[in-house]
């Protein structure tokens, strides 16, 4: 008896820990994470999309396009350029992905340049 009110009490420390960890990470979090993880998709580069756009390089123009035209683009640079498999695009990864993805806004131009 003793050790099942261990085992109930570690479940019970590890799905509140667990809770506390997914209340501190949203979803533009979690999709900068995906964003940077070269197994998105299961590709088979060992590249991420950061490898290509490091902090979101030349996807300014994409972050400010409907969530659905952003999710298309997304998945043809998965399949072509990391060469993995397309999210659902009802999916939470593909919703954390545009979530970061909206979040890169242009680089603001420096003065005499």
């Amino acid at each position: 008896m003793k050790s099942f009110k261990i085992i109930a009490l570690v479940a019970i420390t590890m799905l509140l820990a667990s809770a506390v960890f997914a209340a501190h990470h949203t979803p533009v979090d979690r999709g900068k994470a995906l964003f940077n993880d070269p197994k998105l998709g299961n590709g088979t580069t060992g590249k991420s999309c950061g490898s290509c756009h490091p902090d979101g390089k030349d996807l300014e123009k994409i972050s400010s396009m409907p969530g659905e035209k952003i999710a298309e683009t997304a998945n043809n640079c998965i399949t072509m350029g990391l060469k993995g498999k397309a999210l659902d695009v009802k999916s939470e990864q593909m919703k954390d992905l545009v979530a970061y993805i909206k979040t890169i806004k242009p680089k603001a131009v420096e003065k005499g340049k």
